[in-house]
Formats: C-alpha cells, sequence, structure tokens
C-alpha cells in the first residue's frame, strides 16, 4: 500500500536502525541517557535556545508548555484549526485548566493585529490572557507557512502585553526548509517551541521542547507528572539524532512530491481545488463526483491510503515513506481514474 495519511506512518530506515543499536544509554529520570543528553543538548544549540526537554509525543511537548506558561483560568490564543485546540483531546482545559480563544485564521495562521484584538482587558469578569500559540506549518492549513516578519508583528504584540508566545512546531523543519530559514530565527522570536523528530524526520517517537533553563526545569517536573519520564530513552533518542543528521534536506523531496500529485489531481478533474501547497501536506476539495469517503474508498482499492478530513476534502501527507515510483503510480492511478470517469 502507498500510505499517504500522515507523516507519522513512516518506519526508521537502515541507517536509522543501526543508530539506534549503538545507542549509549542510561536512565533518563536520573538525567543520565548520555544520548537524551546530546540530542537535547544539540537541538538547544540548532534553535540558539538555552536547553530542551525530550518527551514522547508533540502532544505531551505542547501540553507540557501550555501547562508551564498559563494559570487556570487563563485564556490561551490560537488559530481555530490549531492542533492544540482540535487534536489534543481538549488538554488545555484537563491539563492546564485553561480556556481558547480561537480565531478565524488563514490557512491556520493569525496575525498580529488579531491577536492584539483578542487580548482581555484587565477585568475581573474576563479570562486573563496570557499565552499565544502558533503552529508552523499548519496541519489544517494545507502545509502553510509563516512569514517571519508576521511572527516578529506577534511577537511584538506579545512583548507589549506581558504575553508569552509559543510555537508548535511539529513540522518546523518542513517550514524551515521551504522557506530557507535557519533554527536559529525562531528560536530569537519564540519562548518556547516544539519540534517533533516522529513526522517528516521519520523517527519513531519523539518530540523536543525548548526554551530557557528555568522554563525546561519546569517543564522537567510537568512531564514527570504527566507520565513523560522516560529510562532508557536514548534508544529513541538515537533515531533523533540520526534524523538530525540525514532527513532534514531531504524534505525538499516531499514538497516536490506533494506538488506533483496535487496537480495531477487538478489536471485530471479529481480535485475541485487544491490549498496552496507549501511544503508535504495536500488538501483537496474532491471533484463531486464523489464524496471524500467514496474518493478514499476508490483510492484503497487501487492500494493508495488517504485520509478524508471534512465534509468535502480529504489529505495526502508526504514523507520519506513515499518513493519516486509510488509518486508515479498514483499519477498513473488519477490519470485512470479520470478516463474511467469520462467514459
Amino acid at each position: 500500500m502507498i500510505d499517504f495519511r500522515s507523516d507519522t506512518f513512516t518506519l526508521p530506515t537502515s541507517g536509522m536502525l543501526e543508530a539506534m543499536m549503538r545507542a549509549p544509554v542510561g536512565d533518563d529520570v536520573f538525567g543520565e541517557d548520555p544520548s537524551v543528553n546530546k540530542l537535547e543538548e544539540r537541538m538547544a544549540a540548532l534553535f540558539g535556545m538555552e536547553a530542551a526537554l525530550y518527551c514522547p509525543t508533540g502532544t505531551m511537548s505542547n501540553q507540557i508548555a501550555i501547562k508551564a506558561h498559563t494559570q487556570p483560568g487563563d485564556e490561551v490564543i490560537c488559530d481555530q484549526n490549531a492542533h492544540v485546540f482540535v487534536y489534543e483531546g481538549g488538554g488545555i482545559a484537563f491539563n492546564s485548566g485553561a480556556q481558547a480563544r480561537t480565531l478565524p485564521g488563514d490557512l491556520g495562521r493569525i496575525n498580529a493585529q488579531q491577536v492584539l484584538e483578542a487580548i482581555n482587558p484587565d477585568d475581573v469578569h474576563r479570562a486573563r490572557t496570557s499565552l499565544v500559540c502558533l503552529e508552523n506549518t499548519s496541519n489544517r492549513g494545507g502545509g502553510s507557512c509563516y512569514e517571519l516578519e508576521e511572527i516578529r508583528k506577534i511577537r511584538e504584540v506579545c512583548d507589549a502585553h506581558g504575553l508569552i508566545l509559543h510555537l508548535d512546531g511539529a513540522r518546523l523543519f518542513n517550514a524551515i526548509v521551504a522557506q530557507k530559514h535557519q533554527p536559529s530565527q525562531y528560536g530569537e522570536l519564540f519562548h518556547s517551541i516544539s519540534v517533533c523528530l516522529n513526522k517528516g524526520l521519520g523517527c519513531p517517537i519523539g518530540s523536543v521542547l525548548l526554551g530557557t533553563k528555568s522554563f525546561i526545569t519546569k517543564a522537567r517536573r510537568i512531564r514527570k507528572v504527566l507520565g513523560g519520564g522516560m529510562r532508557q530513552a536514548g534508544y529513541m533518542a538515537a533515531a533523533g539524532l540520526y534524523a538530525l543528521d540525514h532527513h532534514i534536506d531531504r524534505l525538499a523531496d516531499d514538497h516536490r512530491n506533494a506538488g506533483i500529485v496535487a496537480e495531477a489531481m487538478l489536471q485530471n478533474g479529481l480535485a475541485e481545488s487544491v490549498l496552496p501547497v507549501s511544503t508535504n501536506i495536500v488538501i483537496a476539495k474532491v471533484s463531486n463526483r464523489y464524496t471524500p469517503a467514496q474518493f478514499t474508498e476508490v483510492l484503497k482499492q487501487k492500494g493508495i491510503l488517504c485520509l478524508p478530513v471534512s465534509s468535502t476534502q480529504i489529505r495526502l501527507v508526504f514523507h520519506l515513506g513515499i518513493t519516486e515510483e509510488m509518486v508515479n503510480i498514483t499519477v498513473d492511478t488519477m490519470r485512470n481514474l479520470s478516463k474511467a470517469g469520462s467514459s
């Protein structure tokens, strides 16, 4: 099967497996796993931040950050389709006792003026606005990327009003590659950043939370409370170290392949429209020949897996498990489906 359901469906490469097998390990809860320590130090240095914390999942690293930055009764500003709001099980309320102020962004991206207008006044009747969460790239925005200048404007608003700025960077390396940015440019703009290793970088598990030393000390305690303290986690951390060396530049291949398949869907009349393809995600509004569920089933019968994500749209996500041959097969399948529909 050709699996476009998510970039979480990758399997470790042979080189990654070898690195995992050879990893020196210890007890990370005691701070004695050399591979985890190396990954945390390397990620912090890469983004120009003081410290880092290795977590099992991106949801956990985001939720730790929100918990560390807020008090119960606070309000968190984010896009209405943000992962922290839509896909983290109500964690903002459950873990932090905070509520979300969701804004209608442009392909998952909110702007500085929206943030400014959403800040509550200092009034006992209103929740205290304390945190702004951005997502880059935006999953529901079709892999869209923020411009650094807009992030700078948002940070200025946050600084002027005493707010914290957190980045859900689950696919941040996709944005870095697509826009030819440096990781340190993001480290300069955010108080904290969560970066997944288990999506575009192809690791089995793992996310790294970045911030100041005092923030990470607090985050480490919250990770323990949430059950995220791991023991010989170095075997997994070694996968992250390998990915940093071998899997970043190749993200450009995923972006190119996403564009090829999106174009094939449009050219063959299988999609009425496609959200702009900036990175590795294709969100297509299917033609009226199919519902998303029907189109997903048709592709499944052809050996291709994707996801319906709304009443009109499907999603395909490209990753290191998708080869050039698979892309060619998918394009041919789109062409044949078009011919069958017109006959």
